[in-house]
């Protein structure tokens, strides 16, 4: 197994990890609002998504619909805040990032396959659509990077946060809040966990 095949296999472990949790949580939440329940299905799809992404016998669905769910989820999360304060928006920030991210991997892939079929062009016209090739190339490469960045950030703010308190009980009621605010434990370390997995599947080869 190649270093990057290990490094696919570890990732994969951890979306399927936030699946299982994502899906725990729609399950439980069967009191809560039709939003927030909402919410958890659409992590536990990304989740489960990215955990096959990286494998061939995994890319069972065209890319092209996948994009378009992604994308759809991201204005989701951006759009369907239960109030326009800046606060509620800047909590779920961060998620709608997350689905971009899967978005544009998907939508990457499909581009990648396309170009693959279409590889018996003729010389000339490959020679002419070169640099309209490389101007995509570089645009892609600086949405990649953005995103991968954002979510790096998040990562490391969310599973850093709650470290002073490990050394002092928390008073009831005092947990993380998920992207619809409620509160529950471990929000910030599954949280931050998806964002750094998804920030590392945005910087390796698809």
């Amino acid at each position: 197994m190649s270093a990057i095949d290990t490094v696919y296999g570890m990732l994969s472990v951890l979306f399927a990890a936030a699946a299982v949790h994502g899906l725990r949580r729609t399950v439980l939440s069967k009191g809560s609002a039709w939003r927030e329940r909402l919410d958890h299905l659409l992590h536990t799809a990304m989740a489960l998504a990215m955990a096959v992404m990286p494998w061939s016998w995994g890319r069972v669905l065209p890319e092209p619909p996948q994009t378009a769910f992604f994308a759809a989820a991201a204005l989701w999360f951006l759009l369907s805040a239960r109030d326009s304060r800046p606060g509620t928006i800047a909590r779920r920030l961060p998620h709608a990032a997350g689905m971009a991210a899967m978005a544009w991997m998907s939508h990457s892939m499909a581009a990648s396959s396309h170009e693959t079929l279409a590889g018996g062009l003729s010389a000339a016209h490959h020679a002419a659509g070169s640099g309209h090739h490389a101007e995509e190339t570089t645009a892609g490469d600086a949405v990649a990077a953005t995103l991968a960045l954002f979510l790096l950030a998040y990562a490391l703010w969310s599973l850093t946060r709650d470290m002073p308190a490990l050394r002092t009980p928390r008073p009831p009621g005092m947990h993380g809040t998920g992207a619809s605010g409620t509160r529950h434990p471990y929000a910030h370390f599954w949280e931050g966990s998806m964002a750094l997995g998804t920030a590392v599947m945005l910087l390796m080869p698809h």
